[in-house]
């Protein structure tokens, strides 16, 4: 049997303490950064290995958690996902997804959400995911609107960065939905 987090590119794994040259090294792209959330002041390599020692000591949680996206080929981090505002009662999360510059365009966030979203379908018994998108981050809107999820609303202007203001993009998809496009 072959273990659901991983695909043919990449492995869903828990962050570990020495991921943090790699994630240093995303933050320096302020393009990314932006389009995930938003820069912050630059970080030592001190301060960088202690908070992924912290993360990688945290007790995992089944619904809400962060993992990092790593290169099925040497177990390199290209990226990072994390769930979050889960709410059992009404089976709806939010997910969020960076992959770090130099892995753009190969298909790891793709591979990394089908496994992400397979889990929480059919695993944790969720029935839709949601997903917030700025709206001059034109990659990550194709690659919601390609993966089949559903334009639900816009908040305007609600993110500063690089000088302008932003809206919010608010995708949507059932489980219905990724059955049939993904099963």
């Amino acid at each position: 049997m072959v273990s659901i987090w991983v695909g043919e590119r990449v492995r869903l794994r828990a962050r570990e303490p020495t991921d943090w040259e790699a994630f240093q090294a995303f933050d320096e792209h302020s393009d990314a950064v932006r389009n995930a959330w938003r820069i912050e002041p630059p970080m030592s390599a001190a301060r960088m290995k202690k908070r992924m020692a912290e993360e990688a000591e945290q007790d995992a949680d089944l619904d809400e958690f962060s993992l990092v996206i790593a290169a099925k080929d040497g177990n390199a981090p290209v990226g990072s996902l994390l769930t979050h505002g889960a709410d059992r009662v009404h089976g709806v999360f939010l997910y969020g997804i960076a992959i770090g510059t130099p892995h753009h365009r190969m298909g790891y966030a793709t591979e990394a959400l089908l496994l992400l979203l397979r889990y929480m379908f059919y695993e944790r018994r969720f029935q839709k995911a949601e997903a917030r998108v700025y709206s001059s981050n034109d990659a990550s809107l194709a690659l919601h609107r390609r993966l089949g999820f559903v334009e639900e609303g816009r908040r305007r202007r609600c993110h500063y960065a690089g000088g302008r203001f932003d809206d919010e993009v608010l995708f949507g998809m059932t489980i219905e939905e990724f059955t049939e496009r993904h099963a």
